[in-house]
């Protein structure tokens, strides 16, 4: 039997490449005999540059630029030569990841990094950039960006405006001189969301960078300003800040709208697309897919667990999901011909995420005795 291993990270404790070696192993463990397709992936959040380049064979290259904090970091991105494609992966430099050498408060975080990366990418005239925005630290709606960009934005006085959290002072916006050459832009997107309100960036996501629930009025008030002055050049940006995607990774995918013209798509859609990912799934006898945590948001937001299972289900193939908790098991059935959980079936949430490799090998190798008895 062949079977294809296609989860995505299990978020703070594997990264996808590392949870389909431990789902591989588990496996053969029980099953010898199967042969398996690795075949991590990534709906546009972390690990999506660096998995869609192992995919497509491309040329890792690095910018020297800074985190979300200002720090200097070395920010890997990719290069596919025969597509002519530029791959850069937000999470490599404004990510939580990157800010490891200490805590900072959301409101000193912005995505002026990737302005400096963008720019490092221009110079090799791609004829396509993919850039997958998920995984972010950031809530700026890509007012750093496009200040690094050359974007100016001033106050009553006519003074630059060093901070997105003073854009409540916004009068007027200045594009630059020179439009970024990045061939066609598309933005890989792993949430709906719009970019204000109550299922804005800043209220449903906000909360995980560090935003507490009283500083979302002055939050969404700096940016609401920004999409005001913004639209006094043109009407079109006020639908920009409606549309669904915009509010990804705290406003990047309105920022990158905006200020560079990019069209935002599903980051999955995106990355099946780009590897082939069908195909794969349709010479397969089973799907094994897995995350951190299976829920409504797999299923109901994108993501891309659910969105292996549904094509697994298109290509009428059984799939199998494995996480570390499952919250939703009814309204999962309908997809998964099984769903495994870690917790509380073989350990508690301390014990697997001190040794998730370890569980996950454990759970794969349950999977394989309950589903497929000898």
């Amino acid at each position: 039997m062949l079977v294809l291993i296609a989860p995505d990270k299990f978020k703070g404790t594997l990264d996808a490449s590392e949870a389909a070696k431990a789902i591989a192993r588990g496996w053969l463990d029980q099953r010898p005999g199967d042969k398996v397709d690795i075949f991590p992936i990534s709906d546009g959040g972390d690990g999506f540059g660096e998995l869609l380049g192992k995919h497509l064979g491309a040329e890792t290259r690095s910018a020297r630029t800074v985190n979300a904090a200002g720090r200097p970091i070395k920010a890997p991105w990719w290069w596919v030569p025969r597509l002519k494609l530029a791959i850069v992966e937000s999470a490599k430099i404004i990510g939580l990841a990157q800010l490891q050498t200490g805590k900072f408060h959301p409101f000193d975080l912005d995505t002026r990094g990737l302005a400096t990366v963008l720019r490092e990418v221009e110079k090799i005239r791609p004829r396509q950039c993919l850039v997958g925005i998920g995984g972010s630290a950031t809530n700026d709606a890509g007012f750093g960006m496009a200040v690094g960009l050359g974007w100016r934005f001033l106050d009553g006085q006519g003074r630059p405006i060093r901070s997105w959290t003073a854009l409540d002072t916004l009068q007027a916006v200045e594009p630059p001189k020179e439009e970024l050459r990045l061939g066609r832009l598309t933005v890989a997107v792993d949430v709906r969301n719009p970019l204000l309100g109550p299922r804005g960036a800043t209220r449903i996501y906000g909360p995980q960078k560090g935003i507490r629930p009283e500083d979302f009025e002055p939050t969404e008030r700096c940016i609401r300003k920004l999409v005001a002055v913004l639209a006094d050049l043109s009407p079109q940006y006020r639908k920009l800040s409606l549309a669904a995607g915009a509010g990804a990774a705290g406003g990047l995918g309105f920022g990158f709208r905006a200020f560079l013209g990019g069209k935002l798509e599903p980051g999955f859609a995106l990355f099946a697309k780009f590897t082939g990912l069908a195909k794969h799934i349709k010479q397969a006898d089973l799907v094994i897919t897995g995350e951190g945590a299976i829920d409504n948001t797999t299923l109901l937001m994108g993501k891309g667990v659910g969105q292996v299972a549904r094509l697994a289900r298109r290509f009428c193939r059984p799939c199998l999901g494995l996480a570390g908790i499952v919250s939703s098991p009814r309204t999962s059935t309908a997809l998964f011909a099984g769903l495994f959980a870690i917790v509380p079936a073989l350990a508690s949430q301390e014990e697997a995420m001190a040794k998730p490799r370890q569980w996950l090998t454990r759970l794969a190798s349950q999977a394989a005795r309950e589903w497929c008895p000898e």
